[in-house]
């Protein structure tokens, strides 16, 4: 007898369309398997050949968490260089790892949850080193660029499939999970969902994770806008990855919902295809959905339309055809290439803020002192690989200029602590290996322990200098002479054992508290004190020690020491990415924290040539009048010191440019939680204040001339020329930005916004004619009282320079579009969400699938505002949709209270609404002014004659 090959299944077919084949697997797929796909760990299905599957590999500015790996400068460095061609370049190199890293270890995943698209909204956010810019526009410039570099140029097969991170409106880690965004239509439409929306549109992504926190009162994982917005811009199967936990906020933190079966059933109905919570144990999650089943909350239809969406991701990333997958054997890692385009990144991530009587570039021969607590230091984040290489900005000016001609102080305090027994905290020698946090990689890196190989802290009669460094807020770090930082292990004692400060829960910082004729040393991580015992120094909750504290040095004169005798200072200061703003974590000030004031005085105080380079994830405020020259960059990764020494150098020009504005002072700030850019007044955008340093500010080693601007407006784009030249005597780069402004809108509109830019290299001389073409739609505004997009028809003026408020050239063209029209209060009311003004508004959820209220901010007194409201002949009766209990007082023009509608029911639930009627007199067109008493929530108001 002759064997038959048994047919192979449609889903194995490559030369069928993935539709078709999905739908094969699907039906292939018994109800328990397409349950277990919606879990972040996906488990294989042997009996088809299945393999298993995980979404989520952290590639933020590199691959993350899975040991060694390039590590290029932070999102927000990246998207300093305003420079697409290069991010695209780099998202190449982190996918192309992604790649090489999974052929030896199949816990690396395809599915790459990057970038981070957040706006950033407010310096403050502790997650400002994830965003790329405050501006909507290069966020999805930049964003776009990484993962068309992710996902790759073939036509059918993706090298990784990046997913959004994070929807939405998501700038404050206080409470992030139980926050709410209060969210205007406006700043919905012409903000939070712009950088998403261009991004998706560009059509190189496969997914989005929404956020932990809520907006306008509904968790982001049950979200309509997920199906309302996200999913209508693009024909592709997008795949909802929840973040870690998050489903299980629902109930647990943010209740709301009473069991954990309504709130998975809710998730997948808004649109949520992958559960990432409990770790690798899909078990609770599985259940929950199958009690879903049980109670008629979800349909095996509903399950079906989840799987469908990952398995489109699976099937474009070449798992079913591996024999026809391009990225198949890809072993590009640590590459020639890559280590140079890490470099290239860093430099060109590098701002150049002040170079006053040019002190920058440094005098080939000149004696350099460098100071500060970041010269010696390549930090990395949460977000960040393990370092292959490393330079700091110490080796980077050693290699540069010579170590003959650099003398170096970090500046830290070094201190002795004595107990009240007489003896010293002593570090005893240990015989380990070093080891770097993370260095074999790990699924989950928040689970990684302490070391507990080393012997524990003792005291004796001399004890251990240690280094001591203040980061602001009374958060310091204690490092050992060998280079290891004081931290604490699951069992309580204090060890010499960190390389450096990091974890989810950092255990290596520590406060110094006063206490009768010393100080407390409180361990932060633990919350506990710390304690001697006879077999070791540990935390403990009672029987602390009260330490005397010995400075043997402090970091200032040995700074001055060394700042005296040099020609030039350079001063590195920043921030740990790991302490006093990160994730879960949110910045109290903008200011330089005060040891590093020190530092910055004792230098300039001692030398006046004096540098300051702020090398940090995210802006300050601090008084520069009398440092000569400043530069910041973000953590520029593994190249950091090396690109920093070349700028210095002059071997390249710094061409960097601010992504956020750099506010003057924490007075210039609204608050964390007002999410309101147009009424606060916040970003570049509405800020009318005047920045320490403004939006797209960065200055160069050559000077550039703009000339010849033209326009030409056709039926959908506005074109716009102008030509750039080089006036200086170095090659560099120059940033050109285009920027537009109503000028004489309706609505408030921004002082000016930014639509186009382009990053060109000119040699001296050169001149380069730079051409945009900007879309009509970047002129409109979300019109509230016609609930769309509009144009407005009349003058619109153009500005081109090199930022925001360095404006070279300007002229104004007249656009076409629809007139303004008054609201038509008769056929369709007010949805109280569409204000044109508001003070001490809440928008808050009208039910938990759809809709929008208003709500009195808590603690504050309401007030809305309807302008141009048309009432015709008259209206003589006024109607309110309203829960709770309260009133609403209705008024015309500022003028008296023409009418109050009251809650009759004040003990009904939030989503009871009951309409109520009252009667009112007003015709014409006029303004409606609202005023909300009590707790209540108002959805509607209505008018009839």
């Amino acid at each position: 007898m002759t064997a038959h090959t048994p047919p192979t299944p449609p889903f194995r077919d490559q030369h069928l369309p993935f539709a078709k084949r999905i739908d094969d697997l699907l039906s292939r797929l018994t109800l328990d398997e397409k349950i277990g796909f919606l879990h972040q760990f996906v488990p294989a299905v042997e009996r088809l050949g299945i393999a298993e599957f995980r979404t989520g590999q952290e590639a933020l500015h590199g691959v993350a968490w899975m040991g060694p790996a390039t590590v290029f400068p932070q999102a927000v460095g990246l998207g300093a260089t305003w420079n697409t061609d290069l991010v695209r370049r780099v998202g190449e190199a982190v996918s192309k790892e992604v790649r090489a890293m999974r052929a030896r270890d199949d816990r690396v995943g395809l599915n790459v949850w990057s970038p981070t698209v957040n706006l950033l909204r407010h310096p403050l956010w502790g997650r400002n080193e994830e965003g790329y810019s405050e501006d909507p526009k290069l966020t999805s410039a930049i964003a776009t660029a990484y993962t068309r570099g992710l996902r790759g140029d073939h036509p059918t097969y993706w090298r990784t499939a990046p997913v959004l991170k994070h929807w939405l409106a998501h700038n404050n880690e206080t409470g992030r999970d139980v926050t709410s965004s209060s969210v205007r239509p406006r700043v919905l439409h012409e903000y939070d969902l712009r950088a998403f929306r261009e991004t998706v549109e560009a059509g190189a992504t496969a997914g989005v994770m929404p956020a932990y926190n809520l907006v306008n009162g509904r968790p982001n994982h049950v979200s309509p806008y997920l199906r309302e917005h996200l999913r209508t811009w693009t024909d592709e199967d997008l795949l909802v990855c929840s973040d870690a936990g998050a489903p299980s906020n629902l109930v647990d933190s943010e209740h709301y919902f009473d069991t954990h079966e309504e709130a998975t059933a809710a998730a997948i109905l808004a649109g949520v295809d992958s559960f990432t919570d409990h770790g690798t144990d899909g078990s609770k999650i599985t259940a929950r959905v199958r009690g879903a089943l049980e109670q008629g909350l979800l349909t095996e239809a509903d399950i079906d339309t989840a799987v469908r969406r990952q398995l489109s991701v699976r099937f474009r990333l070449g798992e079913f055809d591996p024999e026809y997958d391009p990225h198949a054997l890809t072993t590009d890692f640590d590459t020639p290439t890559h280590r140079a385009l890490a470099q290239e990144a860093a430099e060109q991530a590098i701002v150049l803020l002040k170079n006053s009587g040019g002190l920058l570039p440094l005098a080939p021969g000149a004696r350099i002192a460098v100071v500060g607590l970041l010269a010696d230091e390549c930090k990395l984040d949460w977000y960040s690989g393990t370092l292959i290489h490393r330079s700091t900005p110490l080796e980077g000016l050693y290699e540069r200029f010579g170590a003959e001609r650099v003398q170096f102080a970090e500046g830290v305090d070094r201190i002795r602590l004595k107990t009240s027994a007489g003896t010293f905290l002593h570090v005893p020698r240990a015989d380990a290996a070093d080891e770097v946090r993370g260095a074999e990689g790990a699924l989950d890196p928040a689970l990684l322990a302490g070391r507990t190989d080393l012997p524990p802290l003792t005291t004796d009669p001399t004890g251990t200098e240690l280094a001591l460094v203040d980061w602001g807020e009374g958060v310091l770090t204690l490092r050992a002479p060998e280079g290891r930082y004081l931290s604490v292990a699951e069992d309580g004692y204090l060890r010499a054992s960190a390389d450096q400060p990091g974890g989810w829960i950092v255990q290596e910082t520590f406060r110094l508290e006063p206490h009768e004729n010393g100080h407390l040393l409180r361990h932060i991580g633990t919350g506990h004190h710390v304690s001697v015992a006879a077999d070791g120094v540990r935390v403990a909750e009672a029987h602390p020690e009260i330490f005397e504290l010995i400075i043997v040095e402090r970091g200032e004169d040995a700074v001055t020491r060394v700042a005296s005798q040099a020609d030039v200072v350079l001063v590195v200061a920043g921030n740990d990415p790991h302490i006093n703003g990160r994730e879960t974590e949110d910045r109290t000030t903008l200011t330089l924290p005060a040891h590093q004031e020190r530092l910055l005085r004792a230098a300039r105080a001692a030398n006046p040539d004096t540098v300051l380079a702020l090398v940090s994830a995210y802006p300050y405020a601090l008084d520069h009048g009398d440092v000569p020259a400043l530069l910041w960059t973000a953590h520029g990764g593994q190249a950091a010191g090396t690109a920093l020494a070349r700028i210095l150098a002059g071997d390249v020009s710094p061409a960097g440019r601010l992504p956020q504005t750099w506010y003057a002072a924490d007075t210039d700030l609204p608050d964390l939680l007002d999410y309101d850019v147009i009424g606060s007044r916040q970003t570049y955008l509405y800020f009318e204040g005047t920045p320490l340093f403004p939006f797209g500010h960065g200055l160069s080693y050559a000077t550039f001339a703009y000339e010849g601007l033209t326009t030409r407006v056709t039926d959908d784009a506005l074109h716009v020329s102008f030509t750039v030249t080089n006036t200086g005597d170095v090659t560099a780069d120059e940033v050109a930005q285009l920027y537009t402004r109503a000028v004489d809108p309706a609505v408030p509109r921004p002082r000016r916004e930014l639509v186009a830019h382009s990053r060109v290299r000119l040699e001296p001389g050169e001149e380069s004619e730079l051409t945009f073409e900007v879309p009509l739609s970047s002129f409109a505004f979300w019109d509230v009282a016609r609930g769309g997009w509009r144009r407005e028809p009349g003058p619109y003026e153009l500005l081109a320079g090199a930022s925001s408020e360095d404006i070279r050239l300007r002229t104004t063209v007249i656009l076409d579009g629809e007139a303004a029209a008054p609201r038509p209060v008769l056929r369709r009311g007010l949805d109280a969400a569409d204000f044109d003004e508001q003070s001490g508004a809440a928008i808050v959820d009208r039910t938990k699938t759809s809709g929008d209220a208003v709500t009195a901010a808590q603690g504050r007194s309401c007030q809305l505002v309807y302008r141009d409201c048309d009432f015709g002949d008259g209206v003589a009766e006024v109607t309110a949709t309203l829960s709770g209990e309260g009133a609403v007082d209705i008024s015309m023009d500022g003028g008296p209270v023409l009418a109050v509608v009251t809650s009759p029911a004040p003990d009904a639930g939030p989503y009871d609404y009951t309409t109520v009627r009252a009667g009112i007199i007003a015709e014409g067109v006029r303004d409606v002014h609202l005023r909300l008493r009590g707790p209540l929530r108002l959805a509607h108001v209505g008018f009839s004659g």
